[in-house]
């Protein structure tokens, strides 16, 4: 099948409107759709009406075997179009002539339906456009709307991230305060000397705390300075801080308000220290323009434990002055006994709770031999005391019943079972006899005893000794025998003397040893002198734990006393 072509020539508008209706027929026959057509037709119009102003034109149809109807226009302005068809174009073309009335009436309607279907596409597409346009605006309505609440979840987000912020500030200065209130009440606790912990008050809390601070205990006889004194001894009467300042006045107690409404406008406030027994008042100046809410809680709390510190400091003195006088009274009056020189040193602990286990003892005997004993009681303070004065009685009555040293030491052992169980104790007896140059001697778990012969040799008295007093087991100790001629010392001594934290007991007694055998004729003429001669090398370092009790026996001729 070959394509169909004609060409028509047109030379009015009589020509064109013809040309213009068998196009408008042709295509309504081919099956092009109305809105196609008005399209075609309308721009076709448009095209011979401006080429016919200017001259004639040509027209040439051409149905092509692809169903398609091509149309060229020649003239001053060419112009071609091509429609597809939806049916075959018949053939063969027609040709325009003169139309009769039907025929014109007939394109006429036809165009009218083309219009009409024109105007219904219109309409249909205005109530899409219309459709379209609400849906629009409904959209920006909702668009407007999420914006708000975007703005508004924005607002609400930026708020929660600052109240977390605020938060997570209060909770990090909470636990900054918590913290230094625990280190601080550490390093309070850990004296219990009254002056060392009034030392470290200024140091933990200024400048950080407070730009100044004045400490007023009640034993004090001097009265606070200036205008505070009014509100350091109302706050010591009544146990409760108080505003120091041009206009003083009861800051109530923690329990009565919140914290906000403790921090003071005022830049002084008196704190009591303590809680049930006030020990005194601490005034602090503020370290800005006032004290911070929280800062003041903890201030408070600070003082409270500050003057618990205070009172455990207090009462442990009392109690070390208790146990330390009660165990001096205790210690014995070194007796004057022929043949036999005596010295002793009882030296308290420089720190610690350690006063109250070490004595020594010397007495005579009914049949007229003289016992030394030195001993130390485990545990301390006054309970030690107690029991140490316990022993050392007990000791002197076993001793006026004729016993020997290691009979002593099995009876105390049995007592100290009995009647303190938990309780145990370390001793050495020595017993000298006028004219016997032989000393015997047991010990109860006690460092060894040192003897320093007349030519200066010094020897350990290393037999094994027997077991601590009050070990829950029964046991007899022994007796041992040691030669003691004219000239000859007998040291005694406390674990104090020789143990030390740094180093064993062993490099102790060695020193010890080394000690007295560097000790001259003139030294050990008067023993009191050998006495301190020996501890000056030990006690170098002038701090010790533990108490010390030192304990020289010099056998002499019998005409010399000590």
């Amino acid at each position: 099948m070959t394509a169909t072509s004609d060409t028509w020539t047109l030379a009015c508008a009589a020509d064109a409107a013809r040309a213009r209706a068998v196009l408008a027929r042709l295509t309504a026959d081919a099956g092009v759709p109305a809105l196609d057509r008005a399209r075609f037709l309308s721009a076709l119009g448009a095209r011979l009406r401006r080429g016919l102003d200017t001259g004639q034109l040509e027209l040439t149809l051409t149905a092509r075997t692809d169903g398609g109807l091509h149309v060229l226009l020649r003239g001053p302005e060419p112009w071609q179009h091509t429609l597809l068809c939806p049916t075959p174009v018949p053939t063969p073309l027609p040709r325009p002539g003169e139309p009769d009335d039907a025929r014109l009436a007939e394109t006429l309607l036809r165009a009218d339906e083309d219009t009409a279907a024109v105007l219904s596409s219109l309409d249909e597409t205005e109530e899409l456009i219309r459709f379209h346009r609400e849906e629009l605006h409904q959209t920006n309505q909702g668009v407007l709307a999420l914006h708000a609440e975007l703005e508004a979840a924005a607002l609400a987000q930026r708020d929660l991230l600052d109240a977390e912020r605020n938060a997570r500030a209060e909770a990090e200065n909470a636990r900054r305060l918590l913290t230094f209130l625990a280190n601080a009440s550490a390093a309070l606790n850990a004296s219990l000397d009254q002056d060392d912990i009034l030392r470290r008050l200024p140091a933990l809390l200024v400048p950080e705390y407070a730009r100044h601070l004045d400490i007023w205990l009640v034993h004090d006889e001097r009265t606070p300075p200036g205008d505070r004194a009014a509100a350091a001894v109302t706050a010591a009467r009544t146990g409760r801080p108080q505003h120091a300042g041009p206009h003083p006045g009861e800051l109530p107690g923690v329990d009565d308000l919140p914290a906000s409404a403790l921090s003071p406008d005022r830049p002084l406030l008196c704190l009591p220290l303590g809680a049930r027994t006030v020990q005194g008042v601490l005034t602090l100046s503020a370290p800005g323009d006032r004290f911070d809410p929280d800062t003041t809680v903890m201030l408070l709390e600070l003082a409270r434990r500050a003057g618990i510190a205070l009172d455990n400091a207090r009462q442990y003195e009392q109690h070390q002055h208790v146990a330390e006088e009660l165990q001096r009274a205790q210690l014995t009056e070194l007796p004057a006994t022929p043949g036999l020189a005596l010295a002793a040193r009882y030296l308290p602990a420089t720190h610690g709770m350690n006063i109250g286990g070490d004595w020594y003892d010397a007495f005579p005997q009914p049949d007229g031999s003289v016992l030394a004993v030195i001993g130390d009681v485990t545990g301390h303070g006054l309970r030690a005391a107690v029991i140490m004065g316990q022993l050392r009685t007990a000791l002197r009555a076993y001793a006026v019943e004729g016993n020997g040293p290691a009979r002593i030491l099995t009876l105390l052992h049995r007592m100290l079972r009995h009647q303190q169980p938990e309780l145990y104790a370390t001793c050495a007896i020595a017993r000298f006899t006028p004219g016997d140059p032989e000393v015997v001697w047991a010990a109860a778990g006690h460092p060894p005893a040192l003897a320093r012969g007349p030519e200066s040799e010094v020897r350990v008295l290393d037999a094994k000794p027997g077991i601590m007093l009050g070990v829950p087991v029964p046991y007899e100790y022994e007796e041992h025998t040691v030669a003691l001629p004219v000239g000859s010392t007998l040291a005694l001594y406390t674990d104090g003397l020789v143990e030390r934290r740094s180093a064993g007991i062993d490099a102790g007694i060695d020193r010890l040893a080394q000690a007295m055998g560097a000790l001259g004729a003139p030294d050990l003429e008067d023993l009191d002198t050998a006495a301190d001669s020996l501890l000056k090398p030990m006690l170098h370092d002038s701090e010790h734990d533990d108490d010390i009790c030192l304990l020289l026996c010099r056998t002499t001729n019998r005409a010399t006393t000590s």
